[in-house]
């Protein structure tokens, strides 16, 4: 291993005492590979087998707590007793080589889609048509009642015990990219006017119920992470402004790590107050070593991580990067960084060792990487 990439191999200890052995996490990848009830396959057990070998933390697909939170074919789910068998397994595999393993647990809200969706009753904060994954035309959904937040609240909770039973070393809340959590932190969506228009309200309240099924059922060292999106591009929308009030929420709570969900780790902000400021150096800052932070976005090599690690991020998470290439950390670590695959190559024999699903998603451009000129 080159002297310099040594930093990325160093292992680094939790707030709670979790020791992860290295810091290179495996990012939630929407994978549309479980069972139709959203129970796990077998080739979502061996996908994620190959893509957990080198990483020290591992986070499950975005795993919905309540069938109303499912939000696209393929869907995991971890909302039911049903679902126990596939989700042990899934944790056994991801842990047998090192990895702690997190399984995030998520719900659409106004972007499950109301194929799913029982009686095609989509729910969100308010009253709004959006996008759902893959589709062309919006959908409508319906301002959820105050019953109706009180109970996902109490799904996050069941969901997070059902993943203590399960095995995994933690969860993590999915409060980014336009999903329930984000709905209610975002201006664009949230235009309640009873307790829950206030836009942290929701999370607080969410995170308090994870953490106290933790403390009831869970051994110390259980991890509790959050993943948030910083900006977005709706009007009125996320700034970064309103991701500092967030943070400065967040860490008032004993949360393990955030994880910042971003398209590239060394991105700027788009506007406002902080326009042209680093965001992952941003949120550094105003996290103030209360808890780490995890970067995200754009990681094909080592000295794009050790950009990462440079700009803020303790903990950098690969997605297209293993994607393209499930040995990329191996290379790196043996010297090997000339001969990671970091481009999509539509001939290659191999589908760079993915799911046939994935695969046909890259061919179609459903992630934008480095491709191969044809």
């Amino acid at each position: 291993m080159e002297e310099r990439f040594k930093p990325l191999f160093e292992s680094a200890v939790l707030p709670n005492g979790k020791r992860i052995k290295n810091k290179f996490v495996l990012a939630p990848l929407t994978h549309t590979l479980s069972n139709d009830d959203g129970t796990a396959s077998d080739r979502e057990i061996a996908f994620m087998k190959s893509r957990t070998h080198d990483v020290g933390m591992a986070i499950t697909a975005a795993s919905y707590i309540n069938i109303e939170g499912k939000a696209f074919p393929g869907h995991p789910s971890i909302s039911k007793e049903a679902d126990l068998e596939g989700l042990t397994e899934l944790a056994r595999t991801i842990k047998q080589n090192g990895a702690v393993a997190i399984m995030q647990i998520h719900h659409g809200g106004a972007r499950a889609l109301p194929e799913y969706v029982p009686n095609g009753d989509v729910k969100a904060p308010s009253q709004i048509e959006d996008y759902g994954y893959g589709k062309q035309q919006p959908h409508a959904s319906r301002a959820m009642t105050a019953e109706e937040v009180e109970a996902a609240i109490k799904d996050y909770g069941r969901a997070t015990a059902l993943a203590i039973q399960a095995g995994f070393d933690g969860i993590e809340i999915h409060g980014a990219n336009h999903y329930l959590i984000h709905q209610f932190v975002s201006p664009y969506y949230n235009h309640r006017e009873d307790k829950w228009k206030d836009p942290f309200a929701f999370s607080k309240a969410v995170i308090e119920e994870v953490l106290e099924v933790k403390t009831a059922l869970a051994p110390g060292d259980f991890v509790i992470g959050y993943r948030f999106s910083p900006e977005e591009a709706e009007k009125p929308g996320i700034t970064m402004e309103h991701t500092q009030r967030l943070i400065q929420e967040l860490i008032t709570y004993p949360l393990d790590y955030l994880h910042a969900s971003l398209m590239d780790i060394q991105s700027v902000t788009r506007d406002g107050k902080y326009a042209g400021a680093t965001r992952i150096t941003l949120l550094k800052q105003w996290i103030n070593q209360k808890m780490p932070l995890i970067g995200i976005g754009s990681i094909y090599s080592g000295n794009d991580a050790l950009k990462g690690l440079a700009l803020g991020a303790d903990f950098v998470a690969l997605g297209r990067g293993l994607l393209l290439d499930p040995h990329l950390i191996e290379k790196i670590e043996h010297g090997k960084e000339d001969e990671i695959v970091n481009v999509f190559d539509a001939k290659r024999e191999d589908h760079h060792q993915l799911p046939d699903e994935l695969w046909q998603l890259f061919n179609k451009g459903r992630y934008p990487v480095p491709k191969k000129e044809i």
